[in-house]
């Protein structure tokens, strides 16, 4: 054979990087040792991978139709690697949306860390567009994402039911309210995620889309963000019920009844349709749907240890 694995991950680092010095960086070699590789690689078929523009690197055609190829084959050798020295798992990297990321994937990741002390483990945590931007991009094999994505790149299975909730502080007007009506909320003051995220998404198409021109006060990438600035009084929000559930429990924060609009939504695994899925990433999924006791919905998870 004219290339070696070396290459092609030497390839796929400059891919995700769009630049020599970081892939080498991130290999741990030479800014020099890594630009050879790639000149030897496409010298070795006489065929460019990239465009260059300035001191950038940019995939092609070519080279943007063989990184799927060069990752499904990194990861198989991984899984050989991991065979070879007695069946442990390869490395995993996972993508976690920030509800999934903060109320679950850690505690999953302990879990898994513990079942595998040796197999190393990455966790992204972002909202859905940068997630999904990361398993475009191969820089994660699993995403677990709480938003309604459609891509023809990517591989969507259900994992389990969530639920959005509106809600406020307990000295606030409508914390003593029953069910409240859309012309009562479109006066409030708001305070939503950003967009791009999963749970903005869902509220613009379920709620915000019903109030007119919202009167939005804050937006914050945070979930406990939103629910400290709720606390604090400055508006009402609309989040999981997953990231609520202490909160109510406590009476730090009330749930706004809101039977008029459809607030259920779902959990799910994400993966490149091109990419091989590794035993570690197969492994990792097959955890999570363990871990959280094959419930249907997160109102049925039994967690005594979310915060």
């Amino acid at each position: 054979m004219k290339l070696t694995l070396r290459q092609l991950e030497i390839f796929a680092a400059i891919a995700k990087t769009d630049n020599v010095s970081r892939a080498a960086e991130r290999l741990a070699m030479s800014q020099s040792a890594a630009s050879n590789a790639l000149v030897e690689l496409e010298k070795a078929y006489d065929c460019p991978l990239f465009d260059r523009i300035g001191k950038s690197l940019r995939l092609n055609a070519t080279g943007q139709g063989l990184l799927p190829l060069a990752e499904s084959l990194l990861a198989q050798a991984r899984d050989v690697e991991a065979y070879l020295s007695g069946g442990k798992l390869g490395p995993v990297s996972v993508g976690a949306t920030m509800t999934i990321g903060n109320y679950l994937a850690t505690l999953i990741i302990a879990d898994y860390m513990h079942q595998h002390p040796e197999a190393p483990v990455a966790l992204h945590v972002a909202n859905t567009d940068a997630i999904v931007e990361r398993l475009l991009r191969y820089e994660c094999d699993l995403g677990l994402i709480e938003g309604e994505v459609s891509h023809p790149d990517l591989l969507i299975e259900p994992w389990m039911d969530d639920e959005l909730v509106v809600f406020c502080a307990p000295g606030h007007e409508l914390s003593s309210h029953g069910p409240v009506d859309n012309e009562t909320l479109a006066r409030q003051l708001w305070i939503l995620r950003e967009r791009g995220s999963g749970t903005r998404s869902h509220f613009d198409r379920e709620v915000g889309r019903h109030l007119g021109n919202l009167n939005l006060r804050l937006e914050l990438e945070h979930t406990e963000a939103i629910k400290r600035a709720v606390e604090s009084g400055l508006g009402i929000a609309c989040l999981s019920r997953l990231a609520l559930r202490e909160a109510f429990r406590r009476g730090s924060l009330i749930e706004i009844k809101t039977p008029q609009f459809s607030l259920g939504r779902r959990f799910y695994f994400a993966r490149h349709r091109q990419r091989y899925e590794s035993a570690a990433a197969r492994c990792f999924r097959e955890l999570c749907a363990s871990a959280t006791g094959g419930a249907s919905s997160t109102a049925g998870l039994q967690l005594p240890f979310i915060p």
